[in-house]
């Protein structure tokens, strides 16, 4: 029976070439920010030649690269110049404030785009052929390199986040932000709430970015970080909040259900964990980006998944949590799992 986009539409063989090179389109991507392509339009519309000068690139390779982004709409072209798209010049040009492009550094390293070479592999075994625990790795250098470039895709979640995981709560709070990586949504908490107390913990390569990010937001007196494994180092506390961002989806449902006993733990009665993810619907094909992040666990983790909310709210009442809630975040692809502690 069909679905979705197809249903009453007649057979093409469209959709199986165009996913058969979809790797062009990520590819022309990210050569296109490599060469800085969205700075030099930004700068005004231009024609080949000036965009090769500016560009320090051939003619013949920047006019195919910029024909084929008119070709995927990431740029127009008009008489020979080439221009901005609405897309392009909000989310690619790095003169814009919502520019998004330095994602490409982390979503095209090696680390993340290699294990789906060989897929078929991973699906017959049923785990990452990643070294180890894959991107779980201890000290794995892509969370460095996640840390320092992801920050651009998080800051829109880290003021819902923020605004949630602080709600009804009143005076000073203490929170912890579990696997903090870049450390906005902790230092978004300390933003709002004048006297919150924040502790980030990560790995020590990682935290020197939180740290830069946390004096650059003027709230480095209120930040100290903890260095090592969340399933290893004391938690101390006791915390108001536990933030727990992009987190338990590395990891199978035991393994998740004993840190979520460890985060009860340091939390106060009544406390609560705030956990982002990705959660699909039960149907675990809806909605699409929740959905399809499943298939990113499957090719970098051992055990990893993208859980539904039923799944969640299992996990973290097997660790003692209780009146969970499920809050989307708005214009993005995550969910807000709130549990409190008894």
């Amino acid at each position: 029976m069909a679905t979705g986009t197809q249903a009453g539409m007649a057979p093409s063989p469209a959709l199986v070439f165009d996913t058969l090179v979809a790797y062009q389109r990520s590819a022309a991507l990210r050569a296109a920010i490599e060469l800085d392509l969205f700075r030099a339009i930004g700068e005004g519309p231009g024609d080949v030649a000036s965009l090769a000068g500016r560009c320090s690139a051939s003619e013949r390779g920047i006019r195919i690269l910029c024909d084929y982004l008119v070709v995927i709409e990431l740029l127009a072209k008009e008489n020979g110049l080439y221009r901005h798209t609405p897309t392009s010049r909000v989310f690619l040009d790095p003169s814009s404030p919502a520019c998004v492009a330095s994602t490409a550094l982390f979503l095209g390293n090696p680390t993340m785009y290699e294990p789906y070479l060989r897929l078929a592999d991973i699906v017959r075994n049923g785990r990452t052929i990643l070294p180890g625990e894959g991107t779980v790795e201890p000290e794995n250098p892509v969370w460095v390199e996640f840390a320092h470039s992801m920050a651009p895709m998080m800051a829109p979640m880290a003021a819902p986040l923020g605004e949630i995981a602080l709600d009804g709560l009143s005076g000073a709070v203490r929170v912890l932000d579990i696997a903090a990586g870049h450390g906005l949504f902790g230092i978004e908490v300390a933003k709002q709430r004048p006297g919150a107390q924040i502790v980030a913990l990560d790995w020590a390569p990682v935290l020197e970015v939180a740290r830069e990010n946390a004096r650059k937001a003027g709230v480095q007196d209120r930040y100290t970080t903890l260095a090592g494994s969340a399933f290893d180092v004391e938690y101390g506390g006791p915390y108001d909040v536990v933030l727990l961002t992009n987190f338990l989806h590395h990891f199978d449902p035991p393994t998740c259900v004993g840190l979520l006993k460890k985060v009860h733990a340091s939390l106060k009665p009544g406390g609560r964990a705030a956990t982002l993810e990705f959660v699909p619907n039960e149907d675990r094909v809806s909605p699409p980006m929740a959905a399809a992040f499943s298939m990113v666990m499957l090719a970098s983790t051992a055990s990893g998944d993208a859980y539904t909310f039923r799944e969640l709210e299992e996990m973290h009442r097997e660790a003692g949590f209780e009146r969970m809630s499920a809050h989307p975040v708005p214009n993005g692809p995550h969910t807000v799992v709130v549990g409190h502690a008894r």
